[in-house]
């Protein structure tokens, strides 16, 4: 295991010694804030929709299980767009390739606000889903361009615009949409995203060197599997991924049913405004990044997995408690994106040369996760109520606990390694 560690040091070290990104580059806190802003817009236009099913398909005039597929097909394309998009930033200039997919992402949501018939909208969501993984091309772009020994920060700062984004798409929609209707939203996305894109143009490191690869496009998207295939710190991450959006994903995409239902009775304005609280999760985003670069990923991760099987305590008694629902949605949302980040730190040193194929991996099963803590949360909830969701939450959440306690020393830890030889 050693040996492997400092293979994987070495390989890291030397990617950020090569010319061309990063090298006469400053990554400022300013130029890591944009990408947040950047990743946070870009993200937004997934979940911009939810709070706009019934207005949509009033204006036209679409069957629920139509509206239904709005959201559907918009996660499709978000999905198929990590595994065949983004590992186009190991190949290509990632400064063109971010500006080109937000112009192009800007003209899907253009066709999204203009849409008079169902079939247009669909088309249009889709395409909005599958170009806004320039939020992952975003994440591998900055973290290429942060030095070693800070590149944990730099993650968990531009990680913390994707949290806020996510937590505040739903509320921002709502607000729009009774201010201007719905395709307002879309319309007002479309003009800040062609804005970010001039500004990135304008910002973003010129790449002038080769390419790190020069692997083929069939050759690329095999390669990402093979570096599953090769790499089990990969592998536990993606677990690890896979089980806490699961977590984060049942309790968010079921939370509203009981707190619509007696004896709360709350609003969808208020019920949207619990996103709010979730942006707490931004400070565990940046928080991970600096423990990361001080070695601490493994004591990082267990710690935020066992704040995240004890979030589900204080989230069982929402029905009786506001209070004990707030304290669990900070708790959880914090283990989140702790692991998230130290998950997205980890597998970036592996190998910097392949890390938008890594990031593009990794989220594919965060994904996966999320689709399933969806689908299994709102089918339970409805035979079984709110007990047996959390009871789901909670399982994912240990599961990740365990998986966490058996695999602590078996694997390197190439975050661990830089930070002890950039020391020396």
């Amino acid at each position: 295991m050693p040996g492997k560690s400092e293979a994987v040091t070495r390989r890291a070290e030397g990617r950020s010694g090569e010319s061309g990104e990063g090298s006469s580059f400053v990554l400022s806190r300013g130029v890591v804030m944009l990408f947040a802003v950047a990743c946070g817009a870009a993200v937004a236009n997934v979940y911009f929709s939810q709070p706009l099913l019934v207005t949509m398909g009033h204006d036209l005039g679409m069957s629920p299980a139509v509206v239904g597929s709005v959201v559907t097909l918009t996660h499709v394309g978000y999905g198929l767009g990590l595994f065949f998009l983004v590992p186009l930033g190991d190949v290509a200039d990632r400064r063109r390739l971010i500006v080109a997919q937000l112009l192009l992402l800007v003209m899907a949501l253009a066709v999204v606000a203009a849409a008079h018939t169902a079939a247009i909208l669909l088309v249009g969501m889709a395409a909005t889903g599958l170009l806004a993984v320039v939020t992952q091309t975003l994440v591998a772009f900055a973290a290429s361009l942060a030095p070693p020994a800070g590149r944990g920060r730099a993650v968990g700062l531009v990680t913390s615009g994707v949290v806020i984004g996510i937590l505040l798409a739903r509320t921002a929609s709502g607000l729009m949409a009774d201010l201007a209707g719905w395709r307002s939203v879309y319309l007002a996305s479309a003009s800040l995203t062609a804005l970010l894109a001039l500004v990135l143009y304008r910002v973003l490191p010129r790449h002038s060197d080769a390419p790190p690869t020069t692997l083929r496009y069939g050759q690329l998207l095999r390669s990402t599997i093979t570096l599953f295939a090769r790499e089990q710190l990969l592998r536990l991450r993606a677990l690890f991924g896979l089980l806490v959006f699961a977590a984060f994903s049942t309790l968010w995409s079921s939370v509203a049913l009981p707190l619509s239902e007696a004896p709360h009775f709350l609003p969808h304005s208020a019920i949207g405004a619990l996103g709010l609280i979730g942006v707490a999760g931004a400070l565990a985003a940046t928080a991970a990044g600096r423990l990361n670069d001080r070695g601490l990923s493994r004591r990082t991760t267990g710690i935020a997995l066992t704040l995240l099987a004890v979030s589900w305590l204080p989230l069982a008694f929402t029905r009786s408690s506001l209070w004990a629902l707030v304290v669990g949605v900070i708790l959880l949302d914090l283990a989140v994106q702790a692991v998230h980040v130290t998950n997205q730190t980890l597998i970036y040193a592996l190998h910097p040369d392949a890390g938008s194929r890594l990031i593009g991996g990794y989220m594919v099963f965060y994904s996966i996760g999320s689709a399933t803590g969806a689908i299994a949360a709102t089918s339970l909830y409805t035979v079984a109520g709110w007990g047996a969701v959390c009871a789901l939450g909670a399982t994912f959440s240990c599961l990740g606990l365990v998986l966490w306690a058996f695999t602590r020393h078996g694997t390197p830890d190439p975050a661990a390694e830089v930070t002890s030889r950039s020391e020396t």
